[in-house]
């Protein structure tokens, strides 16, 4: 069974036990949605490709779902996050890209893991560090995998290359799964440590300042 099959069973097995409450408030998408898009995904990942243009084509569970998923998040995003949302799917994406063109796409005994694993670890975490919220990283590291085999397919086409490319086919729907997953997995770790700590420190903060203040009137009644 593939990695991204796993994951998206062990996803949708925390969602169907009520364990994903405060990430999908977070991503504002129900219980209900959640699993739908779940569902959708993996059942898609056995129906045939659709074909686009050319030697081109998307999967649906690697491909068209995600995109789905990606325009109905991107839908609910503040406006500040808009923009950061967009930075971040750029950065990904370059990053990704990158990476592709650096490591061998197909499976070597050189490396520990497969390459297009390793890419979609590499394209979760820059997601994170870039899109920071939730919803925005969890964008930044699906699109950054869609993008960067897109672009891989353009740049083969300019070259004369005429390879077939299926969008999220392949090993390309594990690493939307395991790029997208790990970005909404880091930015929530962290984003609550942030919140539990984000009172701690105000706290401290005010508590320095009051003392600060009482410091001063002592000193001024001292003057007097």
């Amino acid at each position: 069974m593939n990695t991204g099959i796993i994951i998206l069973l062990a996803v949708a097995v925390i969602v169907y036990a009520g364990f994903a409450h405060r990430v999908l408030d977070r991503l504002r998408l129900s219980d209900k949605a959640a699993l739908l898009f779940l569902v959708a995904m993996l059942l898609g990942g056995f129906l045939p490709d659709i074909p686009l243009v050319g030697n081109i084509s998307i999967n649906i569970g690697g491909g068209l779902i995600p995109l789905i998923l990606v325009g109905y998040l991107f839908s609910k995003a503040d406006s500040w996050e808009i923009g950061r949302t967009v930075l971040a799917v750029l950065i990904a994406t370059a990053v990704a890209y990158g990476a592709i063109k650096i490591l061998p796409v197909e499976p070597t005994f050189n490396l520990f893991i497969d390459p297009l694993y390793l890419i979609a670890i590499i394209a979760g975490l820059v997601a994170y560090l870039a899109g920071r919220s939730r919803r925005g990283a969890f964008i930044a590291g699906v699109m950054a995998i869609i993008l960067s085999d897109l672009l891989a397919f353009m740049e083969n086409t300019l070259m004369g290359v005429s390879a077939a490319t299926v969008i999220g086919g392949a090993g390309f729907f594990d690493a939307v799964v395991i790029s997208g997953f790990i970005a909404l997995g880091l930015a929530e770790i962290f984003g609550e440590a942030a919140e539990r700590f984000a009172p701690l420190v105000g706290a401290k903060t005010r508590g320095e300042a009051q003392k600060g203040e009482r410091e001063k009137k002592g000193e001024g009644n001292e003057g007097e």
